[in-house]
């Protein structure tokens, strides 16, 4: 059934009249049996409003739920919208709403259970108001799974559960791990990494030692001290051959 913004409106209307009419009765809710005023009068409810959320077009739901939103009585209707959005897909089209109303007794108010038939599967769906009729407090869509279903379902709620727990392990583990590259790293930008020793500086070598007089170009001084040693030792001059001249320690010219 498609319903526009007008038809909407005009259903709420009629839920107001019906409020209006029972605003005057006191309905005791510590009492477990419900009077027939107030039985009749929640028994329209639930069909009435959920034929409400069915016509809602996809291009309606925002201004709906801003009109329900202005009014304090009618914004859990608001509310139920996004859930009827959810499951409206999965359900398929209306094929029927059960005659038979579920009335009871709850605290500070009154509950409504209707069952409604779809193509796809059955839907029950629950309104509730006040002690006085005077305004809507809560309304819930419950589908109808299969056995099937519900087990499917519960297997990949406790899949992705478990799956999220590993990966959170997984990122600590990886996070835990990568903790010694941040200090290294942290280490590097602030340069106090120590730096390698520089090697060992080879000791000098010793100094060479004095080179030798080479008496090449003296041959002068080379012949006095040839004379000199021969004539020290007795020996003849031809069998002396200088090779090179050193000069001794002046210390020991002092002692001579």
């Amino acid at each position: 059934m498609k319903l526009n913004i007008k038809s909407a409106v005009l259903g709420l209307v009629m839920a107001v009249s019906l409020f209006s009419l029972s605003a005057c009765s006191k309905a005791d809710t510590a009492s477990e049996e419900v009077n027939a005023g107030i039985q009749a009068q929640m028994e329209q409810l639930p069909g009435s409003f959920l034929e409400l959320y069915i016509g809602l077009e996809d291009s309606q739901v925002a201004e709906f739920k801003k009109n329900m939103l202005a009014q304090d009585e009618y914004a859990a209707l608001a509310e139920g919208v996004d859930s009827w959005v959810n499951i409206k897909n999965e359900l398929g089209a209306l094929v029927s709403i059960g005659d038979t109303v579920k009335v009871e007794a709850i605290n500070h108010g009154y509950s409504a259970t209707v069952d409604a038939a779809f193509e796809n599967r059955n839907m029950e769906f629950s309104i509730t108001t006040d002690s006085k009729l005077t305004k809507i407090t809560s309304v819930a869509f419950v589908p109808e799974y299969t056995l099937g279903e519900r087990m499917e379902k519960a297997v990949f709620n406790t899949l992705m559960g478990m799956g999220t727990v590993f990966i959170v392990l997984i990122f600590i583990s990886l996070l835990i791990g990568g903790f010694r590259y941040i200090g290294k790293l942290e280490t590097k930008m602030k340069g106090t990494e120590q730096e390698p020793a520089s090697p060992p500086i080879p000791a000098a070598p010793a100094p060479a030692a004095e080179k030798k007089l080479e008496l090449v170009d003296d041959l002068e001084l080379v012949a006095v001290i040839t004379a000199a040693i021969a004539a020290s030792t007795g020996r003849s001059p031809k069998d002396l051959v200088v090779r090179s001249i050193k000069r001794a320690p002046a210390g020991k010219w002092k002692k001579a």
